[in-house]
Formats: C-alpha cells, structure tokens, sequence
C-alpha cells in the first residue's frame, strides 16, 4: 500500500531538510521523500544515511529522489523520479524487488508512458500554477479527465500547490492521496490535519444497504 500522504522535503540548506525530515517524522508522517538538489553525490549519500536513522527511528518510509544507487545503499524504501533523465525499468534493475518506484507527470501521455514502465505509483502535478515552473496547472477537471481516461489500478496522487481546503474536492476526482512539500513545512501541526482528511476519505466512501 502506497500511503495517502507523502511530505517532500523542503530547506534552504541541506541540513534544514533533515531537520524539517525530522520534525515531519515527528509530527506523524507515514513517507518522507528526500529531495535534494545541486549537492554532490557523496554529500547526497551523508544526507540519505542521516534521513534513513531518522525515518528508521520513527517506522516511516523514506524516499530518495532521483538517485537509485543512493536508495540502494541507504536501503530506502524505494525512489521518486522527477524528471526524464531516469529511466523506471533501469532503476527497477539496480533496486532491491521490495524497493518502490514513484514518477512524476503532467499529461495523460506522461502518465501512459509511466504506466508501461510499470511505477508503483504516479505524481500528477501541478495542481495549481507553480512559480519558476513552465507547467499549465491541471486543476480539479484536469484530474478527473486523467483519472477517467486512465482507468488504473495504480495510485495517481495530486501534488503542486494543494491545501488543505482543496483535499475534499481532489479525491472526488479518483485521486488516491497527495504529496505536499510547502504547506506543511510552514507548520509541520498540519500533518495530523492532513492525514485525518485523507484518512476520512475511505470512511466516506462506505455505502451501507439495507435489506
């Protein structure tokens, strides 16, 4: 089971996205994902062994972004891709079976192609338009019309600019859980907020008859 709730990290050192890891962990976070960008790989593999005590510590699972040889050696539990430069079925060589495989997209192509490459789980995003980023936002209507079309057993969770106002309306569409980096690193209080909503999602979904 993929969880609802996937918090990516977030710093403006690398130190502070292990202290922001740490306080996520705290704060009750089932997945972490540790996405750190222009450090070395050997200051990437320091960080990753630091995140995997501290997700070890707490029971949560932990993701490496981008870097399978890292995910391997730290034993993560698996990676998330973000861009093209990886390719799912070189990873899904080089990982441990157990090791999960996460990707992101932007269209219902991306999300075809991800699917024959066979991720465990797909990133839709953005959500809302981002700042510094070229992508059109995807919206309510965007997710549905992807859902639909996909029609996929494999979990498809909303990221970019969601709060926690905007998780109602998104698992109407058939998303099966979010991945937040922004909003809960302005207030790690949010995480039990955001696990209970996507938590009561399943209990709504129960339709009781009676005879």
């Amino acid at each position: 089971m993929i969880p609802k709730l996937h918090y990516i990290s977030q710093g403006n050192s690398p130190k502070e996205h292990i202290e922001n890891i740490q306080k996520a962990c705290s704060a009750g976070a089932e997945l972490v994902e540790l996405r750190l960008q222009s450090v070395s790989e050997k200051k990437y593999l320091k960080l990753a062994t630091e995140a995997r005590e501290i997700t070890s510590y707490f029971q949560t699972r932990l993701l490496i972004n981008g870097d399978y040889k890292i995910a391997k050696q730290v034993k993560a539990d698996g990676i998330h891709i973000s861009s093209a430069n990886v390719c799912p079925i070189l990873a899904r060589k080089h990982l441990y079976t157990w090791q999960i495989i996460g990707a992101s997209a932007n269209t219902l192509k991306d999300c075809e192609a991800l699917l024959e490459k066979q991720v465990d789980y797909i990133s839709l995003s953005p959500f809302k338009a981002e700042e510094k980023s070229d992508s059109k936002a995807i919206g309510l209507q965007g997710f549905s019309a992807i859902i639909d079309a996909l029609k996929s057993e494999t979990p498809i969770l909303g990221a970019g600019g969601i709060r926690k106002e905007d998780i109602k309306s998104i698992l109407e569409t058939g998303i099966s859980g979010i991945r937040v980096s922004n909003e809960i690193t302005k207030d790690f209080d949010l995480m039990r907020t955001f696990n209970n909503l996507l938590s009561a999602s399943a209990t709504d979904e129960k339709r009781h008859t009676f005879e």
